[in-house]
Order: structure tokens, then sequence, then C-alpha cells
């Protein structure tokens, strides 16, 4: 492969309700998140992380396997210790929805809500770190960090324009670092959440705005 060129990228897989539905348990979408940031593991390697027994991480990766949300890494391990990974693939799945099925919809509310609360407790867990954690980290590392929360005014129109932004800059640094590897390279995650709050009664925020004139 010369500089220029990049590794062939499959295209992104929309789960259907089958993959959906096996993917719906805590420990399965746990399993899919390490092999997801960490990389490869096997039976005995995942179960030291999650804290369950090999045998149970074991059955759970072959349900995975199942549904090609997994599969074993080619040329590595022996019959009796096999290495797994994700497909290096852009995985889809949409949250749950009136329109599904009740079996789905309920699929979509356990994977949705478990990979959130993974997600939060990760940004927890960074947080939480203390300087002696992170004594073997560069100057670099600990100032490329960006913890963001802020509140717009915005019409729905100016939101999806907000959201395409957002989701434009996301896949270009996807693209433009897409298998990189290098003694200093790690996985990073990027988190962006665009939606609207709950507001009041129509009446009652158009009686809060009359009164405001008023005063």
């Amino acid at each position: 492969m010369t500089k220029e060129e990049k590794p062939q990228v499959a295209a992104p897989r929309t789960l259907d309700p089958g993959a959906l539905k096996a993917l719906a348990h805590p420990l399965r979408v746990r399993i899919f998140d390490v092999l997801s940031t960490v990389g490869p593991q096997t039976a005995s390697s995942l179960a030291a992380i999650v804290g369950e027994t090999s045998g149970a991480t074991s059955y759970h990766l072959r349900a995975l396997a199942a549904h090609d949300l997994i599969r074993e890494v080619p040329g590595r391990g022996t019959g009796r210790e096999r290495w797994w990974e994700r497909p290096k693939v852009r995985i889809d799945f949409a949250g749950p929805s009136d329109s599904m099925s009740p079996g789905t919809k309920a699929a979509a509310q356990i994977v949705t809500a478990e990979f959130l609360r993974l997600r939060h407790e990760a940004l927890l867990a960074y947080m939480r770190r203390s300087e002696s954690d992170e004594s073997d980290e560069s100057d670099a590392w600990r100032d490329a960090h960006l913890i963001m929360t802020a509140g717009i005014m915005m019409t729905a129109a100016q939101t999806q324009e907000l959201q395409k932004e957002l989701t434009a800059v996301v896949e270009k640094a996807i693209e433009r670092y897409r298998g990189q590897e290098g003694p200093d390279v790690r996985p990073v995650t990027v988190r962006a959440d665009v939606f609207d709050l709950p507001v009041p009664h129509t009446r009652e925020r158009t009686a809060r705005a009359q009164e405001t004139e008023e005063s």
C-alpha cells in the first residue's frame, strides 16, 4: 500500500431486526463495545475486563458471531483459544420507534439505553482520573479533551442544519484517520448530541412572553 492509498472501507451496515435482537443484552453490548475500543480479545481476556466468567463471554461471543456482529480474527488463535474482533465497518441502528414491532422496539430500547449508559460511565471515569493515573501521559493528551454543553434557542430547521454540520465534521475525521496506527495513536471517542428540550405548553409560553413585554 502506498502512502497515498487508503484502506478499503466496507459499506455501512444497518442492523436488521434479527441482529438488533441478538445485540439486545447488556453483556453483549458491553462485549461489542470492548471489541470496538480495545481491540481483539479472547473469551478469557474479555471475562477479565467485564467481570464475568469465560463461559459466559464465550456464549455471548457465539451469539454475536451468529449475526456477523463480530468475527474470529483470521490466522490468530488456536482450537482452544479463539480471538474475536469487531469487523471494521460502520454499524447503524435505529432508535426505538412506534413503527417497529413490539419485539424490535424493545430490543432497540435495550441497545440504545446500554450504549448510552456505557458512554456516561466512560465520561465519568475520564473525569475521575487522578494525576497519578495520567503520569505517563503527555501534556498534549491532557490538553486534547473537550467537554462542552451549550443551550441555544433555535428553530427545527436551524437545528437540522447544525446536526448536518456536526456530522460532516465527524465524518471527515473518520475518513482522514481511518486505519491509522502508531506509537501515539489511541482510541478517541467523539460525542455529539443534538436534541430539543421539553418546553411548556404554547399557551403558557405565550402568556409569559406577553407579561415580559408589558413589564
